[in-house]
């Protein structure tokens, strides 16, 4: 019989036993280094697109070592997964398009308080539990070979009326105009936002899935103009600076001109340390200056300088979007009431 066929022969000495034990032992090692321990690796599900964060994302991973891994999508779809997996998500962080999808998760105890040095660094929720990485301010985009700017409204108010109804493009299912909307239902109550809304939607409205297919259509000369976030035409002219595409901004104070914050915080059930982390490194000079030169957002950490082609806006209250959380529910609901289909 062959000195293999038994296997009973590979325990036969000490020696063979101990050279099995060294390659056990060294095996655990080499795991440890690839980061089978999960130490050096962090999870983000994130709501900004990935042509927008994942150069970000690629940078901090040469800077520090550390591997990113990704889940993009929805905010409120992804707001609603971590929800649904509660403590058994792999993720680490959530970075969301609007302070709504974030506000969510913190009213249901998903996040862990910030540390201090991380709150000090941008505009922080009243809660700690999140930080404001960049604000995008809503604006009207028009076709100025159509519409002259001194006639264009000075308030959101007046879309509800003539001479504008059916001519201004919403996009009701983004998250950007469902937060603008909440605010806004805030400030004047549910009678008269739905009022407003349900006159933009009988007046037939345009109607599209986001910011961008708004603005691609103005520039086409599709449509007149769309409510949007600011930042969709600088890029967009970016390509083209030939387009007649242009940006309005409503009155100061004027609720069609407020200023939205995209927002990150930590899972309570992640890892908390490479969580934040990461949220610093967002939060960084060289990220706030690719936020601000490379995607049009204005940076929100402290020291970083706005580029002279973006307007600064106003002051961000961060106080009025914690309400965001628990009142996105009825703002759909409303929208719904309209009939509008999203």
């Amino acid at each position: 019989m062959s000195r293999r066929s038994h296997p009973l022969q590979l325990s036969a000495g000490p020696g063979l036993f101990l050279s099995f034990l060294c390659l056990a032992v060294l095996a655990g090692l080499v795991a440890l280094a690839c980061g089978g321990g999960g130490a050096s690796e962090v999870v983000i599900y994130s709501g900004r697109s990935q042509n927008l964060i994942q150069p970000l994302l690629n940078r901090f991973e040469e800077e520090t070592g550390v591997s990113v891994r990704v889940r993009y999508g929805n905010s409120s779809d992804l707001a609603l997964l971590l929800e649904e997996e509660g403590d058994k998500t792999p993720a680490d962080v959530f970075l969301s398009q609007s302070p709504g999808a974030i506000g969510f998760l913190a009213e249901r105890g998903r996040l862990a308080p910030l540390a201090a040095d991380v709150l000090a660094l941008a505009p922080a929720s009243p809660n700690g539990l999140w930080v404001a990485v960049t604000g995008r301010q809503r604006v009207l985009v028009y076709d100025s070979s159509e519409i002259a700017p001194a006639d264009l409204p000075s308030s959101v108010f007046d879309l509800a009326r003539e001479p504008w109804l059916g001519r201004v493009a919403i996009a009701p299912g983004n998250g950007s105009f469902q937060d603008f909307f909440t605010l806004f239902r805030l400030e004047v109550g549910d009678e008269a936002a739905l009022a407003w809304l349900q006159a933009l939607v009988d007046g037939d409205a345009p109607v599209y899935g986001n910011n961008t297919a708004i603005v691609q259509a103005v520039a086409r000369g599709e449509i007149e103009m769309g409510l949007v976030n600011h930042y969709y035409n600088f890029r967009l002219k970016a390509e083209d600076p030939s387009l007649s595409s242009e940006n309005h901004l409503f009155a100061d104070g004027d609720p069609g001109a407020v200023t939205i914050a995209t927002a990150a915080g930590v899972l309570r059930s992640g890892d908390q340390t490479m969580g934040a982390q990461l949220i610093e490194f967002l939060l960084s000079a060289s990220a706030q200056t690719y936020f601000a030169e490379e995607t049009f957002e204005y940076p929100l950490a402290a020291g970083v300088e706005v580029p002279g082609a973006l307007i600064p806006p106003g002051a961000i209250e961060l106080g009025r979007f914690d309400e965001l959380g628990s009142s996105l529910q009825r703002t759909i609901e409303l929208i719904r009431e309209t009939g509008v289909d999203f």
